[in-house]
């Protein structure tokens, strides 16, 4: 089947197409990116964390017999880099990650389900190339608010970036605190002032008698980027080709255009398969089966 597939590609693909992409190149042009030099992807299971709360939601979840989990997300990510001594080129990369965690705190049948916010806390290490050079970069460019002051210069060192997808929220429990991965000796000043706004009261509650933890499964990927010029082939200006248009038609007519949502009320099939085709044997029907890898 791999063959095949290759086969199909090297018979699409023509040898004047790399001559016929070169004549529309009009000249190479420096630019000045960000080029990312390393990174790395992680799916990390964050079991038994803390969840921290302030003193409004604390009561809350000292009466419940039981907790579990509606959803949680990534609100902060502190991002620290650091060079590593005698090994060039390479940086450390800390990272601790803050989670709101929606958690439904039932009591017994006869009080209503209640809904608390908590935060939990992760942090991580990881180790990237970054290249060297260290240079300060000084602009023309002036300050808005002081148009007699110059933007100070900017130091060309790496950066360091995170991209955390939506958090799974895999598990919560009621526990003992000793038996939760407690990451923070003091939650009132181990938690960040923008993390602590989103939450209401303070998170100053001394010595619960029971805590929560949740298991969180998380997708992340970092990468350390850098500013350099590169030269690279420019075809043409980007000059936009749709023409602006207001509408000022009725509303009700804007609205029969859309086509209406059919996937919405009928979710496709993934394991239909329309481009199997005449197939007539069960071994055919495994080798032309759309590439699904089902």
């Amino acid at each position: 089947m791999a063959e095949r597939n290759n086969n199909n590609i090297n018979n699409n693909s023509t040898a004047a197409a790399p001559c016929e992409t070169a004549k529309n190149i009009s000249e190479a042009v420096c630019v000045d990116v960000a080029r990312v030099y390393d990174s790395c992807a992680d799916k990390d299971c964050l079991a038994d964390l803390r969840v921290y709360f302030t003193d409004c939601e604390e009561a809350v979840v000292q009466n419940a017999a039981s907790v579990r989990c509606r959803g949680c997300e990534v609100v902060d990510v502190l991002v620290e880099i650091e060079k590593i001594p005698f090994n060039r080129g390479f940086y450390s990369v800390d990272l601790t990650f803050f989670f709101k965690v929606a958690l439904d705190a039932i009591s017994c049948p006869s009080i209503p389900v209640r809904t608390v916010y908590g935060c939990c806390v992760f942090s991580k290490k990881c180790i990237l190339y970054g290249s060297e050079g260290t240079v300060k970069v000084f602009s023309s460019e002036y300050n808005q608010d002081a148009p007699n002051d110059r933007r100070a210069p900017v130091s060309t060192n790496p950066v360091a970036k995170v991209q955390v997808a939506e958090p799974i929220c895999l598990d919560a429990k009621l526990c003992h605190p000793c038996d939760c991965c407690d990451n923070l000796a003091d939650a009132s000043n181990g938690i960040p002032c923008r993390v602590r706004n989103l939450f209401q009261g303070e998170f100053d509650t001394p010595h619960p008698e029971k805590a929560v933890r949740v298991t969180i499964g998380l997708f992340s990927i970092v990468q350390i980027l850098r500013d350099v010029q590169m030269l690279i082939p420019a075809y043409d200006f980007c000059i936009p080709t749709k023409e602006c248009c207001f509408e000022t038609a009725d509303p009700c007519d804007a609205f029969r255009k859309i086509r209406f949502p059919v996937d919405e009320f009928f979710p496709p099939n993934e394991h239909s398969l329309p481009c199997v085709g005449d197939i007539s044997d069960a071994d055919a029907f495994k080798e032309k089966s759309c590439g699904c890898g089902r």
